[in-house]
């Protein structure tokens, strides 16, 4: 096979060990809140997955010498693929990289596509855990979020995936318009019922250019309330804790031995390769991401050519991606790390604006490790950036 021209920096992976994400850019049809890259159109699929194949065997050598740990399919919709699409795929990783004994192999799926036939296919298949984006069990809420799947289709794939899968995640977005506290808790009650060990539960946001944002412009919706986001995630991560569910990050709540292994790296600064348009990838020192066009993405990778964008970190960018991070998990922020990796200045500086913080009750410190207290964890982000460094002096 042709190896691909250098025209294009790749990204250096290697160390002690990653991930590699696998962006599939196909929907059946647009939610009306998402603002991530994908097409409804399903005529270059089985293209697209040779290209993935091809580069990932274009980009072997950046993880020579290194074990991939996590396999994860997000989107798009991944489940769109077939069963034999998603096996080849996983061959080529394993046919090009050293994969660990048992690596966490992760698909997300909509309800819709989780017909028995197709989980009993991919339990037979090297997948070992599904994300499923339930969203909600309410069809008025799935309706105004333009979801492809009903309530009745969320939870019949439920019944069938918990008898052959163990390790299976339930996606949630709270703080919709009118959603009362009662249907909210109505939720994650039926959540929780299903025994799954891991929920990931969000805000809904409105992302520019998407057809939720031209709704509230228009007046046809509510815009999102925060206090009424906020109070929802009061009540999510009370009864989540209530069933056994530690929070370990901000949308994140798993069972012990549960916490996506994936998601965590992101939070840990671990490395991973993106795979795929738009796909991002970080090796620690730089991070790059492919275009987000299929056509020009096929294009390029048929030329041999790795279609990214490469941006070289700062040490004020590597404090602040760290510090954003680094609040949002139970892990916290080490002010050691910060003085031995970025410099006694920055932990100088982190500790200067996060005193305010901390008397707030907002934020407090276990030793060295700076951390969001229960009342601090919805405001994370905000707080994160008032410790962002602009500009070193």
């Amino acid at each position: 096979m042709k190896q691909p021209k250098k025209s294009n920096d790749s990204i250096n992976t290697a160390s002690r060990g990653g991930g590699i994400y696998i962006h599939i850019p196909f929907c059946k049809q647009a939610c009306h809140y998402c603002d991530f890259h994908f097409s409804t159109s399903m005529g270059k699929k089985e293209a697209m997955v040779m290209a993935f194949c091809k580069e990932l065997e274009f980009r072997k050598d950046e993880f020579k010498g290194e074990i991939v740990e996590t396999i994860y399919f997000g989107g798009g919709t991944p489940s769109v693929l077939d069963t034999d699409e998603i096996k080849r795929i996983i061959a080529s990783v394993y046919g090009h990289y050293t994969v660990a004994k048992n690596p966490e192999i992760t698909l997300e799926a909509n309800p819709d596509d989780l017909s028995k036939d197709k989980i009993t296919q991919l339990s037979q298949s090297p997948v070992n855990r599904l994300s499923i984006g339930v969203q909600s069990f309410f069809d008025q809420d799935l309706k105004l979020m333009n979801r492809a799947h009903s309530s009745e289709e969320a939870i019949a794939s439920l019944s069938l995936a918990t008898h052959y899968f163990e390790n299976i995640s339930i996606d949630l977005i709270y703080g919709m318009p009118n959603m009362t506290n009662e249907r909210w808790l109505e939720n994650i009650e039926k959540a929780i019922s299903f025994g799954v060990p891991h929920i990931s539960s969000y805000a809904l946001t409105i992302e520019p250019k998407t057809a939720l944002a031209n709704f509230v412009a228009k007046g046809l919706v509510q815009p999102v309330d925060d206090e009424v986001a906020q109070h929802h995630f009061n009540i999510l991560s009370e009864r989540l804790t209530k069933a056994g569910y530690d929070c370990y990050e901000i949308s994140n709540f798993g069972k012990p031995g549960y916490f996506s292994k994936n998601n965590s790296a992101y939070w840990q600064q671990k490395k991973y390769m993106g795979i795929g348009p738009s796909a991002h990838s970080f090796d620690g020192n730089r991070r790059g991401w492919n275009i987000n066009n299929n056509p020009k993405y096929l294009k390029a990778i048929e030329n041999g050519e790795l279609p990214m964008e490469v941006e070289v970190l700062s040490t004020t960018d590597k404090y602040n991606e760290y510090v954003m991070t680094g609040l949002r998990t139970i892990w916290g922020v080490s002010l050691t790390k910060i003085a031995t990796e970025y410099g006694v200045k920055y932990k100088e500086y982190a500790m200067m604006q996060a005193e305010k913080y901390v008397a707030q009750h907002l934020l407090y410190l276990d030793g060295d490790i700076l951390l969001a207290t229960k009342k601090g964890k919805f405001l994370a982000d905000g707080i994160a950036a008032d410790l962002f460094m602009i500009k070193m002096k």
